[in-house]
This record gives structure tokens, C-alpha cells and sequence, in this order.
């Protein structure tokens, strides 16, 4: 191949020149590649300007995207120049190489582009590098990109807020998702009121006016930080968490119940409550089958207490049925009538929290918009969780969900 040829494929920026081939094989290419530009340079130490001939070369090994199936390398030297005032040696920075990884600017995004789609080791292995290096340089590129797109804060009118864990013990993370656009927009680590504030602030006291509706699982610590920083907003206790409040609910009776069957020795009883058969008690009246249905009505008839917990939850679900704010507020204080005397301590719990965020539970009908997004993309974020057997640095992670599921991803229109 001619060297005019790979000077054409490489493609260097001005100032840089392809000199030599130095060796060509089946596997690999690697090309000799000198700066061209000398003259009027200022010096990074002491700051005089003048004439500075080179002397001698800083000498770099880069890798470069690949000629077919041809690895290629360059040997780049650029010039190294020494002040006349302070005599310290120095070279210009080049752009077109990442100093953290020693390869090509484009090369790295080919690297960024494939760990969008796939993980780190899969990327490596395909470019026949090692994870450390793929991870150095997708977390460069997300860091660039970050500062270009995600500063100042993204701000939207409408939003929702949830968790998702990232670790064990606890170990929470908070995003931030426009629901109009359906993406990540904003997260941090923690869950706190602290954590959402941050938010907020970052989107400044104008853009926090413009916020019309916020979507949340019912959390304290987001509905005071909404509340404290966009007071006008619309709070919606997302449906979706709300039932499963519920489910929650009533599985802690049939638990309480399972573990007085085995103290009584009822087999039959524990057969019916064990964890093969909490799904029929999970399930809405519509998706039961027939075989479920009568399981389930059995069930009742021999246990008080998963007979009012199954009651409580149907009846419940009826406040969902109501075309208006209204008749939907008077059903929802019938069932918290039913739940105080209910004697059960889980629905007496969840009465209380229900009673306390009533308003936000009707605001549904307002605005009937849901945390469904947040829950969708929440799945995302722990396929990408385990697709990379989880992760050690939660910046890179936080980095990680807005590639994949935000505004860092190369596929979006930016």
C-alpha cells in the first residue's frame, strides 16, 4: 500500500505528516507519524514568546481505528521545544490523542459507541483490548460529554422522580426523568432530600417556577424537597407505587399467617400461604384464572384476616374507578374507615401513609401521568447493572445510566 494512500486513510489533522511505514503484516500496521509545525511558540513555564526551533522529539505509541482487520499503530513524535528565558523543555498538547489511554480521539469514540450497546469486557474483547483501558476510556469520553450536555442542569416542566439500587445494603441512587422527553435528564447518589435539592438547585429558582408536575413513589424526602424548592408543582403519587404499597400490604398478613400455620402444624394451610402461591394473592381479579380464583376463595373462607387483607385491596382499587377528584376523595375515606378497623397492623400502617398523602393520591386525577417511565428505564439501569456484574465506581455508573438511558446516548439526536 502506497504511503500516500494511508496518509489519505489516516486522515491526520494539519501539521502532521505520515513519513514512514514501518512495518506491515496480516496483523497490524505501524506508521511513523512527525509534527510539521515549528516557530513562534510561548513557553507553559515561564510564559515568554518567541522563536523556538525544535530540539529533538517526545516520542508517543498510539493506537489508531483498524485497516480492515489490520491493527494500526502510530509512532507519533511531536516536537520538543526548550525555552530560551528558563530552558525548560515542553512539547504542544495534541488534540487528536487521548493522553489517558494512548489512543486516537476517533478510536475512542469507535470504544464509546460499542459500550453503549454492550459491556466493557465484550468491548475489549472485541477490540482485543483489556477492561481497565475500555473503562479509562469510555469514562473519559463520558466525562467530556457530561460537562458539554449536562452542564448547566437540563430543567423540564414535567418530571418524575425515583430510586433504584445500585448496591447492597442499601445502597440507593436518584434520577431525575422528563417525562416528555423520556429520558435521564439528572442523578446522584443517595436518596435523601439533600440529594433531590441538589437538583434543584442546579436548575436555578426560575426554572424550578416552571415546573407544572412531579411524579414520585411517595417518598417524605422527595415530596418535602419538591415541595420546599417548587412549591407550585403538581405532586402526583404515582399510581403504580400505590398498588404496589398494597401488594406489599397484603403480602405481610399472608407472612404473619404463614408463620401461625406452622406454629398450629395446619399443612393444608401453609401449602396455601407458602411463596408458590403469594403470586395469586398479588394478581388483579382480572388476570386471575379460574384454577386461581378458586385457590383464592378457598383461601378466604378458611382465614379471617387474608379474607379482610383481599377485601381491602379490591375495594381499594375502586378508587381508581372514579371519573373525578370528588367521588374518588370519598372513596378513598370509606377505605380508610375499613383499614383503621380492620385490626390488621400492616393496613394500619399503610392507612396512616395513605390518610398523610391523600392529596397526592387524588392529584392523579388531575393530571393522570405515572412514574411508569421511571420504572421502565429503572429496568434498564438493572440490566445494565448485571450485564456488568455491578459496579465499583458509582461516578462511572451515574455516567453509565445517562449514556444508556439519557441524553449521553449516541443514538439520541443531540
Amino acid at each position: 500500500m502506497q504511503i500516500d494512500t494511508i496518509k489519505e486513510l489516516l486522515n491526520l489533522p494539519a501539521g502532521w505528516l505520515v513519513t514512514k511505514v514501518l512495518s506491515w503484516s496480516m496483523e497490524e500496521i505501524r506508521v511513523l507519524v512527525q509534527e510539521s509545525v515549528i516557530g513562534w511558540q510561548r513557553c507553559e513555564g515561564c510564559g515568554w514568546t518567541g522563536w523556538m526551533g525544535s530540539k529533538g522529539y517526545f516520542k508517543t505509541l498510539v493506537e489508531d481505528l483498524a485497516l480492515g482487520t489490520r491493527r494500526v499503530y502510530l509512532h507519533v513524535e511531536h516536537h520538543r521545544y526548550r525555552c530560551k528565558e528558563c530552558e525548560r523543555s515542553w512539547s504542544l498538547e495534541v488534540p487528536w490523542i487521548r493522553s489517558e489511554s494512548r489512543v486516537t480521539q476517533r478510536y475512542a469514540e469507535q470504544v464509546f459507541r460499542l459500550t453503549s450497546i454492550t459491556t466493557n469486557a465484550e468491548a475489549g474483547w472485541y477490540l482485543g483490548q483489556d477492561d481497565e483501558k475500555v473503562y479509562r476510556i469510555d469514562k473519559g469520553i463520558l466525562e467530556e460529554k457530561a460537562a458539554q450536555i449536562l452542564n448547566p442542569t437540563p430543567a423540564a416542566k414535567n418530571i418524575s422522580v425515583d430510586e433504584v439500587s445500585w448496591k447492597k445494603w442499601y445502597r440507593y441512587l436518584t434520577n431525575v426523568v422528563d417525562t416528555d422527553r423520556k429520558k435521564v435528564i439528572w442523578n446522584s447518589n443517595g436518596r435523601k432530600a439533600e440529594v433531590l435539592d441538589k437538583y434543584y438547585e442546579g436548575i436555578g429558582p426560575e426554572n424550578c417556577q416552571k415546573v407544572e408536575l412531579v411524579a414520585l413513589d411517595g417518598a417524605r424526602t422527595y415530596i418535602s424537597s419538591t415541595v420546599s424548592n417548587a412549591p407550585q408543582a403538581l405532586i402526583v403519587y404515582d399510581k403504580f407505587h400505590v398498588v404496589q404499597r398494597l401488594n406489599k400490604a397484603v403480602d405481610a398478613v399472608r407472612k404473619q399467617e404463614l408463620r401461625k400455620a406452622r406454629l398450629a402444624k395446619e399443612d393444608d394451610l401453609v401449602d396455601m400461604m407458602n411463596c408458590h402461591s403469594r403470586f395469586v394473592l398479588l394478581k388483579n381479579k382480572a388476570n386471575r384464572t379460574e384454577k386461581e380464583s378458586d385457590h383464592l376463595k378457598r383461601l378466604c373462607e378458611i382465614n379471617e384476616p387474608i379474607y379482610k387483607a383481599m377485601l381491602l385491596k379490591e375495594s381499594f382499587l375502586e378508587v381508581y374507578t372514579n371519573i373525578d377528584e370528588t367521588s374518588a376523595a370519598e372513596c378513598l375515606n370509606s377505605w380508610l374507615t375499613q383499614a383503621f378497623a380492620s385490626g390488621l397492623e400492616a393496613f394500619l400502617e399503610l392507612g396512616v401513609s395513605f390518610r398523610d398523602k391523600a392529596q397526592y393520591i387524588l392529584n392523579w386525577f388531575k393530571k393522570r401521568i405515572s412514574s411508569a417511565i421511571s420504572e421502565g428505564i429503572n429496568n434498564k439501569i438493572k440490566r445494565l447493572k448485571r450485564m456488568a456484574y455491578g459496579y465499583r465506581d458509582v461516578d462511572y455508573f451515574l455516567l453509565k445510566i445517562h449514556q444508556h438511558c439519557g441524553l449521553l446516548n449516541p443514538r439520541s439526536a443531540q
